[in-house]
């Protein structure tokens, strides 16, 4: 029975409904709080706020939102969409 347990386990047709389930939640579920107690913006160095429905983090000093795939965010700013049309803030610039 043991072995039955364990092919069970590893068979895609008998866990992928559980497996599945356990992704959705994860992707709606959003960021770890204590993940975003210590993310700031790359550019700014400011804290960031999620944004749960875009599923972005949002850095209001930079205007830029950092996107997030498959829970996890990406903080590159080549990757961040700007908020509005005003210029990415620059580091060290004037």
């Amino acid at each position: 029975m043991t072995d039955d347990n364990r092919s069970q386990k590893n068979d895609p047709e008998t866990s992928g409904a559980d497996t599945s389930g356990r992704e959705k939640s994860a992707n709606t579920r959003g960021v770890d709080p204590k993940l975003l107690e210590i993310l700031v913006c790359p550019m700014s160095k400011k804290p960031l706020r999620y944004d749960p429905e875009r599923q972005e983090l949002i850095s209001d000093a930079a205007g830029l939102a950092y996107p997030i795939r498959d829970g996890i965010p990406i903080m590159l700013v080549d990757e961040a969409r700007r908020l509005d049309d005003r210029p990415a803030a620059q580091g060290g610039a004037p």
